[in-house]
């Protein structure tokens, strides 16, 4: 496949942006990805007709939608208490874009709705980059970013987060990517398996309490496979204290399709959204219908959330000379 023939325009944003999408893929698998939020769009199997996420057809959809489909999302993924935090004795008050109190997913503009630029394509893999200046969204530091989606052979789909910063910085990104296996409008009979001893219990506004327990006894314990069921999750699980080498942490299974998904990732939690809140009006999206409570499953790799002021959680701070680096990879796998 022709660099020429994989870009395409998409559409143009409300502010006259182009939009464009890149298509790659290698065996049976293969996947578009937007400039826009540098986005997951769509992600098909070959023998199987639906999508396996969650998108949207047009780039008006992305526009309207406060559901995050397939998104990248930063500079600090999920929710920072009070929208402020404090950092070598420097205080910053960020965008309080949840519930009017608090910082969700780095504030009204987070990258998710910014548009990338494409820094090389190939057949089987694209890389995308951004630039976010000191003071976006009130974060401290210059922060670069760059983004590659890989088709490898297995049906699997890598995505690598690399990041840079001028002076200390939050840095905690995660592609924000709804999975639903069977291609139906609902997925708790979907059956998932996390290997975490521990979850982070939180309060009414969904911020950590700074505790970590144990999930024994609790709709948390995920460590042998089962329903979702009508639990409305949106909770954070631990896999470990910080990051490690990329390794088998989840296993997502449809319920009539014979699919099933292998998360392995760097990254010490895992925020499971079973789609509870989705109610994305009579749009319809890539499978034809829809999106409704429960039509997809997130599964958002990354450090815990609110850990720039939680004691003890794993850190989100990236200084000057580091690299962040994160991957995730999705493994599919048939019994048809």
């Amino acid at each position: 496949m022709q660099a020429e023939q994989q870009v395409r325009d998409f559409g143009k944003t409300r502010d006259g942006q182009i939009v464009r999408s890149i298509d790659i893929g290698q065996g049976t698998l293969s996947a578009r990805i937007l400039t826009y939020g540098a986005t997951l769009q769509d992600l098909r199997l070959q023998g199987f007709e639906h999508p396996l996420i969650l998108g949207w057809p047009e780039i008006a959809g992305y526009e309207d939608s406060t559901a995050y489909l397939g998104a990248m999302v930063g500079r600090c993924a999920n929710r920072i208490a009070r929208a402020s935090y404090s950092l070598d004795g420097a205080s910053y008050q960020l965008d309080r874009n949840y519930l009017g109190t608090h910082t969700l997913h780095g504030g009204t503009q987070g990258m998710d709705c910014l548009v990338w630029e494409i820094s090389s394509v190939t057949p089987g893999a694209v890389t995308l980059q951004l630039t976010l200046p000191d003071g976006h969204m009130g974060f401290g530091g210059d922060l670069e970013v760059t983004v590659t989606f890989r088709v490898e052979a297995e049906a699997t789909l890598s995505i690598e987060m690399e990041a840079r910063t001028t002076s200390a910085s939050l840095c905690n990104l995660t592609p924000h990517i709804y999975f639903n296996l069977d291609g139906g409008t609902d997925i708790r009979q979907h059956e998932l398996m996390v290997r975490a001893e521990r979850y982070t219990p939180v309060d009414g506004d969904l911020i950590p309490t700074g505790e970590a327990l144990s999930v024994a006894g609790t709709p948390f314990d995920l460590r042998s496979s089962r329903p979702l069921g009508g639990w409305a999750y949106d909770h954070n699980l631990c896999l470990s204290d910080q990051r490690l080498p990329c390794r088998p942490m989840a296993t997502l299974t449809g319920s009539s399709s014979g699919l099933s998904m292998q998360l392995e990732t760097t990254e010490p939690g895992l925020q499971v959204y079973s789609g509870s809140s989705l109610d994305e009006g009579p749009r319809i999206g890539l499978g034809g219908q829809p999106y409704g409570p429960y039509s997809g499953v997130a599964l958002e790799p990354q450090v815990w959330p609110d850990s720039i002021n939680q004691q003890g959680f794993p850190s989100a701070v990236l200084r000057k000379g580091q690299t962040y680096r994160h991957v995730s990879r999705y493994v599919f796998q048939s019994e048809v």
